[in-house]
């Protein structure tokens, strides 16, 4: 038995996704956003064949409920369970009043503590690690994590080094006390002085420097995703699966091959998903789980990386 399960804790029980109706194929952007681009270009770079949408007026707040809902049905839990809210964005439709607690307020969840995170591509592991803070501490019982972003409401369709790459949709996790802690230690950290490379800028339009982020992407997160691993006393040949940020399939790849996830389902949602920020770590792992692909009670490790720079991952127990 892997070390991190040991003892009391928390666990993931319920997972529930939602993409929005729109899927946006790469010849789509060329034809009705008049980007510069086509299919075979976006393909052999980053490996996205099609994204999501959001309809007009349908916000990172009505993504969150619908893939809260779906949580909670999967986990068996009343909405009233619930006493802590946590949702990791950078696009939420207010500043004030945060998304968690409007979610909270759809869902009919009485008085829980309710924050929003932003950490951007790692938000959900951060928003996760949280929450199991909070139960290990005794402030909380029962959590509902979620990742969601409207990431065209930044998107500049001019700039095709990221309107090829972003996505809308949310992911959502419940997570409850446990005699058996099925979440291991979380690893993270922030590379503050190269932050810029991956920002929204004084328009309100995400920008990044592709080349820079890719070499940090590819040279400096195995390590740090091999100590995820270590934390939780797994080795990564014994991760069932490894889900890490939707980035782009080169790097997902390469991180998989540097960690030594060999005997690992790895995740490539973003091919039919596009970057969908911190939402692409609970909806990879919600989609793997409902197609019956991963096995209940199996390690699997995940990973945040992105704008910040920041970086967080832990492994959790398949629910």
């Amino acid at each position: 038995m892997s070390r991190f399960s040991d003892g009391p804790g928390a666990r993931i029980v319920g997972l529930g996704h939602y993409q929005p109706a729109r899927v946006v194929t790469n010849d789509d952007l060329a034809a009705d956003w008049g980007v510069e681009t086509n299919d075979a270009w976006i393909q052999e770079r980053v490996g996205i064949k099609a994204r999501r949408f959001a309809a007009e007026g349908e916000t990172t707040l009505d993504m969150s409920v619908a893939a809260s809902g779906k949580a909670l049905a999967a986990a068996g839990i009343e909405a009233a369970d619930v006493d802590l809210v946590v949702v990791a964005t950078l696009t939420p439709p207010t500043m004030l009043p945060n998304v968690a607690s409007q979610v909270a307020a759809r869902l009919g969840i009485n008085a829980p503590g309710a924050f929003d995170v932003n950490t951007a591509c790692s938000g959900f592991s951060y928003g996760l690690a949280t929450a199991q803070h909070a139960i290990t501490a005794g402030a909380s019982k029962t959590a509902l994590v979620i990742g969601a972003e409207k990431l065209t409401d930044v998107m500049d369709f001019q700039d095709r080094t990221t309107c090829i790459l972003f996505a809308d949709g949310a992911g959502a996790a419940v997570v409850t006390a446990s005699e058996q802690n099925g979440i291991g230690p979380v690893y993270w950290g922030s590379d503050g002085p190269r932050g810029e490379v991956l920002n929204i800028d004084d328009d309100g339009y995400i920008r990044q420097e592709g080349q820079a982020v890719f070499r940090w992407a590819t040279t400096a997160l195995a390590p740090l995703a091999k100590q995820a691993c270590e934390r939780a006393g797994v080795d990564p040949s014994e991760l069932v699966a490894f889900i890490p940020h939707q980035a782009n399939v080169r790097i997902i790849d390469l991180i998989a091959k540097r960690l030594g996830a060999t005997n690992a389902v790895i995740a490539r949602d973003i091919v039919e998903s596009g970057n969908t920020s911190s939402a692409s770590i609970p909806l990879a792992l919600s989609k793997l789980v409902e197609r019956g692909e991963l096995p209940s009670g199996g390690p699997a490790l995940l990973f945040g990386f992105g704008g910040g720079l920041t970086y967080a991952g832990q492994v959790v127990t398949i629910p």
